[in-house]
């Protein structure tokens, strides 16, 4: 099976709910995921924290909840929500993110998984830099914190091109939002139906078995 891409946002509540599915796919056989970030809730889609954002975040976490079984704590709803004026803001866990892909690739899934729990689950502030390089140094990714804590243009440049590439695809498929899997199509590439990141596990990877 040729390379399968991951299209997602660190502060995307439905890619923490579909993060199994995507962890049940990256370890069947024969698939390979590589995952890009697309920016969603960084640049201009970055915000402060207020009381209509918190409690529409939480009535739709609730939802995914139900959903997919995922934790969503009330540590969270206290400390993360409730840190009214607080940063709304993927870039910084993108740069992180974008630190793991260029020094140890293949974990990329894994820190993600790793930084979405900091937040939902440990009520953590994953727009705060320090944040994140303590939880890449508690992964023994050192490296990726290092470069986080002291940027270079080479990483700035490279979250840039990769949350670009996210953004083309997006764009080009018209995806209405994340979390997205991304199947090769001859030369181009055909989106997964985002029902089967949160349906009957059986079924999506059977899409792999099919291909």
């Amino acid at each position: 099976m040729p390379r399968v891409t991951y299209l997602y946002d660190p502060l995307c509540g439905w890619c923490y709910g579909a993060s199994a599915a995507v962890k049940a796919v990256a370890a069947h056989p024969g698939v390979n995921v590589a995952a890009l970030p697309t920016g969603l809730f960084s640049g201009t889609g970055a915000r402060r924290m207020d009381a209509g954002l918190a409690g529409y975040a939480w009535s739709n976490d609730q939802r995914i909840a139900r959903l997919t079984g995922a934790a969503f704590t009330e540590t969270y709803r206290r400390d993360v929500l409730g840190a009214i004026g607080g940063a709304f803001d993927s870039g910084p866990a993108t740069l992180a993110l974008t630190a793991v892909a260029r020094t140890d690739p293949a974990r990329e899934l894994e820190v993600l998984t790793a930084v979405q729990r900091a937040r939902y689950v440990d009520g953590r502030d994953i727009a705060d830099g320090a944040v994140l390089a303590d939880v890449l140094r508690a992964l023994g990714l050192d490296a990726a914190a290092d470069a986080l804590a002291a940027p270079g243009e080479d990483l700035l440049v490279a979250r840039k091109r990769r949350v670009a590439e996210a953004q083309r695809l997006v764009a080009g498929l018209g995806l209405s939002g994340v979390p997205a899997l991304l199947l090769p199509d001859g030369d181009a590439a055909r989106a997964l139906p985002s029902g089967l990141l949160f349906g009957d596990r059986a079924a999506l990877l059977a899409v792999f078995d099919a291909g």
